[in-house]
Order: structure tokens, then sequence, then C-alpha cells
């Protein structure tokens, strides 16, 4: 198994949940990263819209889709 180096960003993360003293402090770190993610979701949605890519139409057509990943049959 080949070992896989980490990043810097990956070093800080673990690094500061590993410093999380309480379940607490890690809800709120927890909560940091999801803010993060989801303030850069909205902005690729607004440059995915502002350019045309992303319309109602194409909203609507996604709101039927089943995109999970498929699970294999054993």
């Amino acid at each position: 198994m080949e070992a896989l180096a980490i990043n810097p960003a990956q070093k800080m993360i673990l690094e500061s949940f590993a410093a999380s003293r309480n379940e607490e402090e890690l809800n709120d770190l927890m909560d940091m990263l999801r803010d993060f993610y989801a303030t850069r979701l909205k902005r690729e949605m607004h440059r995915l819209w502002d350019n045309g890519t992303l319309d109602q139409s194409a909203l609507d057509s996604l709101a039927g889709e089943h995109l999970r990943t498929p699970y294999r049959a054993l």
C-alpha cells in the first residue's frame, strides 16, 4: 500500500481538530469548515449563473435527477 503525503492545508486542519479541547470546539470547527465550503459553493453558483452556464431550465432539469453514486451489486 502506498503512503499518501498530506498537503499543508490538510495538516493544518488535522492539527486544528487534534487541538480541540472538547466537543463544543470540535462542533465549532466543523461549522466553520461547512460555512467555508457553502460560501465557495454559492460564489461558484453565482459565477455559473452570471456566465449563462447555469439557468432556471438547468436547475429544473436537475431537480428530478438522481445523482447519488449507485451501489454495486455484490
